[in-house]
């Protein structure tokens, strides 16, 4: 994606042809504005509940399998592999991959239902990436998928049909929109050199072209709230592209010289239009932390410590947010790992899939996908409508809450190599005497007895009888507390 890149944590390595995507992205924030409109904050609550999300990158940069967008940026982090070619005939040639983007295969509905499978319950489609290249219909530009191979393609406006059919298996709909635009001549205008991510003239001597570039921002987005139905999240990214006044350390940490001028978008009156088209739309300007930041988005990274306001995990089931050939795909159990502890502390997790340039999903994610999906059939209820609790984690184990109960869970993490222990013990979070405790992956009623401070649970022999290693064990119980 994504993203804002923080260039002096991490680098993009290029090694047997395939390129790892940068770590330890946008920090968590405390400076967090609650939502004061009422529609707004039942949306938020709603989010809440889900947990679990697909962010897909799908554009230009899957036909050759590179980095998402990265490589057209002119910054020293930046390692192209054709070293040989000129940084403006490398800018031509990325472009010119519009002519040979035809995903004939496109098949939103298997992504859709790969995704309910695995238990997820909202998408982030990537309908604009900092390359500026459209995946959706959009009248302000040519540079679109409906416009070159594609576009005899009853799906052509390929936004529409990933709305619909994630629609159509009950996720709540989130639409990516980059702030920046690199093809944009009033972002990048040619008359300069374009020496980094951000725009590339003095706005403040040609304010202008910037109010060209504001409006062309503004009814891209107004297409996206009134063609594309019912929208529940508008993922801003670039966070570079901010007022000036709102710059601080963080921004100053991803790298890039900060330019003198506000490349302020007016974002109160994106917010008003789009919220009039979609009310109780859920705004993430990414990093603009204030009222259009309704939940935060950690990235390639969990937070140390339990928050207590609305913010994602968003990470990749690879090590790249879009396709990229021979890429390396985490285990199913680390993910899941990743999903108990992202809830626990009180967050969702927003898991990167990149489809292949002819449409399909990657068999290799296809596969994760579906292992992760049957630990969520037995043990998802521990996971969804959970909140924070106060204890919320001892050694392997961390405990959730159901929002409505107050059903206690403790979800114990397995490690692939350890054989399955006959007790689990955990400190805190004792039963209340004489509840039943319940072990989710069978729905068997398991024995516990108290132990000092913690708690001992026997585990039954049917456990060692199920196929395959467990990644985790969830347990139910009503708490003392």
């Amino acid at each position: 994606m994504l993203l804002n890149l923080v260039v002096c944590l991490a680098t993009i390595l290029v090694f047997k042809e395939q390129v790892i995507a940068q770590q330890n992205v946008h920090p968590q924030s405390e400076k967090y504005v609650w939502p004061i409109d009422i529609k707004v904050k039942e949306k938020l609550d709603k989010w809440q509940d889900q947990k679990f999300g697909m962010i897909i990158h799908w554009g230009l940069y899957a036909v050759p399998g590179i980095i998402e967008s990265w490589e057209l940026c002119s910054e020293d982090w930046i390692n192209r592999p054709d070293s040989n070619r000129s940084y403006d005939d490398y800018k031509k040639w990325y472009w010119g991959l519009k002519k040979d983007f035809n995903p004939v295969n496109f098949d939103p509905e298997s992504w859709a239902k790969a995704g309910k499978a695995a238990g997820m319950k909202y998408v982030v489609f990537t309908t604009k990436h900092h390359d500026g290249f459209c995946m959706f219909d959009t009248k302000q530009t040519d540079f679109k998928i409906s416009n070159g191979p594609f576009a005899g393609n009853p799906k052509a406006d390929v936004a529409k049909y990933v709305f619909d059919a994630f629609r159509k298996n009950d996720f709540m709909i989130g639409a990516y929109f980059s702030k920046p635009d690199w093809h944009s001549e009033n972002y990048w205008w040619p008359k300069y050199a374009t020496p980094n991510r951000n725009n590339n003239y003095d706005i403040s001597k040609f304010p202008w072209r910037w109010n060209k570039f504001k409006e062309y921002t503004f009814q891209q987005i107004s297409e996206l709230m009134h063609n594309y139905g019912a929208i529940d999240i508008l993922w801003l990214d670039g966070g570079w592209v901010r007022p000036l006044e709102t710059v601080n350390e963080e921004v100053r940490s991803w790298g890039a010289d900060i330019p003198k001028w506000s490349q302020d978008i007016d974002m109160r009156r994106i917010a008003t239009m789009a919220r009039e088209a979609q009310p109780g739309l859920l705004m993430v300007d990414r990093t603009v932390h204030g009222p259009y930041e309704n939940y935060q988005t950690p990235e390639q990274r969990i937070p140390e410590q339990q928050l207590d306001h609305p913010w994602e995990s968003c990470m990749t089931l690879a090590n790249n947010w879009g396709y990229v050939l021979n890429d390396q795909f985490k285990s199913a159990a680390k993910i899941i790992h990743s999903l108990i502890e992202v809830v626990a502390k009180g967050g969702s997790l927003l898991l990167g899939v990149g489809p292949k340039p002819d449409g399909t999903l990657p068999a290799e994610a296809n596969q994760r996908l579906q292992e992760i999906g049957r630990w969520m059939n037995k043990n998802g209820e521990a996971i969804y409508n959970t909140r924070i609790t106060k204890n919320y984690h001892d050694g392997s184990t961390w405990f959730t809450q159901n929002n409505q109960s107050g059903k206690r869970y403790a979800l114990v993490c397995l490690k692939d190599d350890e054989a399955l222990p006959v007790t689990i013990t955990w400190k805190m979070n004792v039963p209340k005497k004489g509840t039943k405790m319940k072990l989710l992956q069978t729905g068997e009623m398991v024995k516990w007895q108290q132990t000092g401070e913690g708690v001992a649970v026997i585990l039954p022999a049917s456990l060692r009888k199920i196929n395959g290693a467990l990644p985790a064990l969830a347990f139910s119980f009503t708490p003392v507390d």
